[in-house]
């Protein structure tokens, strides 16, 4: 155990050859040692008591630092995420940040250039403000040699999948050059969940996810999480974590770590039924493109199938539709299943139109650059029967493209500023 600026933290423990279901349910569930209780409760207090000055009874003294369901929830994210630790905060774009603060003034870092308009609008918003400067690559790959700049540079940023495009990186040959000038590497991996992808595995230093989405996976919670092996890394930011005090709340961290104790059920149904549906708009003659690692025709299939497990795509596609942006418009509101809202990875299935949406706030010319076209529809597919997901979206694309104007399950008008997932 290790004391850091009042946080307790501990190693993950977890057996490391038990499989993803089994450290799912049971890592960071320990059965109450009075009652016996199978799952943990949860614990509102604030404060902990202590049998002398400095010395706390348990592992706990002020919420903000530490809080047992805090703890278990992070216990889990590292044994899945197969990493030493995990810290948790109260968003995902708190956890970004949060990292970014890390960095000195005059840092500079490279990203991948189609990432969540959030993560986006941080860097060069609020990070540029702090004097770290970041250089978007739309091709990171052929780039990134050039774009390191010696003695400046001290951060590779990836979303693999990325947002909402579903290209893909190899994050080991990004690794390998990175680490040769002593660079960390972030992949933001999110899109597909620990139960598809461990970046960790292949040489990333961080892995974050926004909880919200499919860790969580019941859209009624917010949260981020970062795991990393490296105890200087655990060092410096879980006392970020601990001055900054964007953390989450314990109920949050109880909702959370019930969440995932069936990412494994959801993730796999949610990856079938999207593979059903990308091949199913592969085929329509009103599609312009679709953007699914799952597909054979995937222009970086290679990558999902030497970096997913079980080759996975995940849940999450993309597609353009002839017509243009009212085409789109006219999908998302057609659908009756499927509910055009913002964010994605919860167990209902869900559309949005990225440009006047969750990436609203990127000036056009960048989105288009970054392959974020207007007419560029994203959905996260969820639980549903895959036989009823498949048919509603057949029926809402042959309703866009006939010009037909949908009354389904999304049509309510979204108004958005952009600066949601």
């Amino acid at each position: 155990m290790a004391q850091t600026n009042g946080h307790t933290t501990k190693p993950s423990s977890s057996a490391p050859s038990q499989n993803f279901a089994t450290l799912a349910v049971h890592a960071g569930s320990p059965h109450d040692p009075v009652t016996g209780a199978v799952i943990p409760s949860i614990s509102l207090s604030t404060t902990y008591a202590q049998t002398t000055p400095g010395a706390p009874i348990g592992d706990h003294e002020y919420t903000r630092s530490s809080n047992p369901n805090r703890l278990n929830l992070e216990t889990c994210i590292a044994a899945l995420e197969k990493a030493r630790y995990a810290l948790a905060f109260s968003s995902g774009s708190a956890t970004t940040a949060t990292i970014l603060q890390s960095l000195a003034a005059g840092s500079h870092v490279v990203s991948v250039s189609d990432v969540y308009g959030g993560t986006h609008r941080y860097f060069t918003k609020v990070a540029a403000a702090h004097g770290v400067h970041v250089t978007f690559s739309p091709s990171i790959e052929l780039d990134i040699s050039d774009l390191i700049r010696p003695g400046e540079t001290k951060l590779i940023w990836i979303e693999s999948p990325s947002n909402p495009t579903l290209s893909l990186v190899d994050i080991a040959s990004i690794a390998q050059t990175a680490h040769a000038h002593d660079i960390k590497v972030v992949v933001d991996n999110t899109f597909l969940s620990p139960y598809i992808q461990n970046p960790l595995a292949h040489g990333a230093d961080i892995v974050v996810h926004s909880v919200t989405k499919y860790i969580n996976g019941h859209s009624d919670v917010l949260m981020g999480v970062a795991a990393f092996n490296s105890p200087e890394l655990h060092e410096r930011l879980s006392f970020l974590q601990n001055a900054i005090g964007a953390v989450p709340s314990a109920f949050d961290c109880w909702l959370a770590h019930r969440g995932v104790k069936t990412l494994h059920l959801r993730a796999r149904a949610s990856s079938d039924s999207a593979l059903r549906i990308a091949t199913a708009l592969s085929a329509h003659p009103a599609i312009k493109a679709v953007n699914y690692p799952g597909l054979p025709t995937h222009p970086q299939r290679a990558i999902a199938l030497k970096q997913h497990n079980h080759g996975l795509g995940g849940g999450m596609l993309s597609f353009r539709i002839s017509g243009g942006p009212a085409a789109a418009a006219r999908f998302c509101s057609a659908t009756r299943i499927f509910t055009l809202a913002e964010s994605l990875g919860g167990i209902e299935s869900l559309v949005e139109v990225p440009g006047v949406m969750t990436h609203a706030g990127i000036p056009k010319e960048q989105r288009e650059a970054a392959g974020v076209w207007d007419d560029l529809v994203r959905v996260s597919v969820g639980v549903e029967d895959a036989e009823d997901l498949e048919a509603d979206v057949l029926q809402a694309v042959e309703k866009a493209a006939s010009g037909t104007e949908g009354v389904g399950n999304g049509a309510a008008a979204a108004k958005t500023n952009g600066n949601s997932h």
